[in-house]
């Protein structure tokens, strides 16, 4: 064979091939490009949110009083001291013992009215109220950590990412659901 034939089949089969080296390349540069998702962290806050707590309890308070000088029991006091007073001596004595009789029995009546009507109460339900504090955590976002090239890096996002990993374009992960890229 001529030299020149085979220096031509050689420049032939090397331009081929590297056409074919160079197509190789542009296909995989067109192959999408995937990151790994190593970890998803939920991040949250604590919410209080204040409520207003009723319930009906039932209260004992003192009754209250119609005679607030306690003028019946100091009446029937003295009624009945002056009468037991009356009894007692004769003459003008008996007018002292009535006299004495009666105001002994008014204080002595007054007292036993203040201790009976110390000792009433009547029984009411009221409406008591209270703030309690409800909390709760939020969720605030994500912290994802995903590996491409042996490189981990960190972002943050308002959504969970879906699958496992994440197409990069231009190196940048597009933080999308891979349902639909399988």
């Amino acid at each position: 064979m001529s030299k020149s034939i085979i220096v031509g089949s050689t420049l032939a089969v090397l331009g081929l091939g590297g056409m074919a080296f160079g197509a190789w390349q542009v296909q995989e540069a067109r192959q999408p490009q995937y990151a790994e998702i190593t970890g998803v962290e939920t991040l949250t806050r604590s919410v209080e949110t204040p409520r207003e707590v009723c319930e009906n309890v039932t209260v004992q308070r003192q009754a209250p009083t119609r005679d607030p000088h306690r003028v019946v029991g100091s009446a029937a006091g003295a009624i009945v001291g002056g009468l037991l007073g009356n009894q007692i001596g004769g003459g003008s004595g008996k007018k002292i013992a009535t006299v004495a009789g009666a105001v002994g029995g008014g204080l002595a009546g007054r007292e036993v009215q203040e201790r009976i009507e110390s000792g009433q109460t009547i029984t009411t339900t009221e409406q008591r109220c209270h703030t309690v504090t409800d909390t709760h955590q939020e969720t605030t976002g994500y912290e994802v950590s995903w590996q491409h090239d042996g490189e981990v890096r960190t972002t943050r996002l308002d959504s969970r990412p879906e699958g496992e990993r994440v197409r990069l374009v231009d190196g940048q992960p597009q933080w999308k659901s891979l349902s639909a890229e399988g």
